[in-house]
């Protein structure tokens, strides 16, 4: 039986009418799925935490505005990133997601790449970020591949456990770690608190995610703090979001940022303390407009520091 054609798929996940299936030529469009690009929301969220490291770490460093250099080659690296772990996880798990009603569709599951083909293309997504990390210097080499471990891990948690998102936020918070060390050399305390800050947001807002494939997961018997936590999920919100501004106000107090960062860290709690309201366990689609919103909370954070760092440098 031929493997359906791309044009053919519908992505549960991807906007209706977006730049890959408009663009894209019919045989590259199953790799830009494989790689997300046609979902942006994971490389903003891989990115977000690098941003406030660097924003805070260059206010601390008494400049008054973060690297441009140094923030393309962390949205180059984070797209190329997100592509790859997502290449890597889809490999792993394509026999999983072909049992599960909102990733079948995917390009592996689906016939239309292979598991050799994916592999390729997960090598070459690699190799660019290994171009990005290379611009660094050798404290913030060493610190990105580090990151791998987490990384390799993953996929294979939800096998064992019912919190995968505890690792999916160590990995996907490493930024946190990376925008501090490209400024300094080092890691500091700020640094620290920012990744603890950006794993217990990323564990909040993946639990979110996990209620689109709650009753799958719980038939094929997938671990998932959704089926853990269920209905006491905005319980678990509120600590974990509460918690995260926490560490992050400790943060930007040790790093002597000013009052526009407090502002928006005040504005972020305010879009997670809206989440925590809204969210409705048995909507799915709700789930994925108040996950997908993460992106928007963590650019008024964003936007605070860089404010910050420049009213600090006038």
């Amino acid at each position: 039986m031929n493997a359906p054609d791309s044009e053919e798929i519908v992505i549960p996940d991807a906007k209706r009418g977006n730049w890959v299936d408009r663009l894209l030529p019919a045989g590259a469009k199953p790799y830009a799925q494989l790689a997300r690009l046609d979902r942006p929301i994971g490389w903003w969220l891989l990115l977000l935490p690098c941003w406030w490291s660097l924003a805070l770490a260059s206010g601390a460093a008494g400049l008054a505005f973060p690297s441009p250099w140094h923030a393309l080659l962390f949205f180059v690296g984070a797209v190329a990133m997100r592509g790859a772990g997502c290449t890597y996880n889809d490999i792993v798990d394509r026999d999983i997601d072909a049992a599960v009603a909102r990733t079948r569709a995917r390009p592996i599951p689906s016939g239309r790449v292979s598991a050799a083909g994916a592999v390729v293309f997960l090598v070459l997504q690699a190799l660019v970020g290994l171009a990005v990390l290379l611009q660094f210097d050798r404290f913030s080499i060493i610190l990105g591949l580090c990151s791998l471990v987490p990384v390799a891990i993953y996929p294979f948690m939800k096998r064992i456990t019912h919190f995968p998102q505890i690792v999916l936020g160590l990995s996907f918070s490493w930024g946190a770690l990376m925008g501090w060390s490209v400024v300094f050399g080092r890691l500091d305390a700020p640094a620290v608190l920012i990744y603890v800050a950006a794993i217990l947001w990323t564990f909040a807002y993946d639990t979110i995610y996990a209620h689109q494939d709650r009753e799958d997961d719980a038939l094929i018997d997938l671990g998932s703090t959704a089926r853990y936590f269920e209905r006491s999920t905005p319980k678990l919100l509120t600590v974990c979001y509460g918690a995260a501004v926490l560490l992050l106000g400790v943060a930007f107090y040790l790093a002597d940022a000013k009052i526009i960062a407090f502002v928006g860290l005040a504005a972020f709690a305010r879009h997670l303390a809206w989440q925590v309201e809204k969210f409705d366990a048995d909507d799915g689609e709700l789930c994925l407009r108040i996950f997908k919103s993460n992106r928007d909370a963590g650019l008024v954070l964003t936007a605070g520091l860089v404010i910050d760092g420049l009213l600090k440098g006038m």
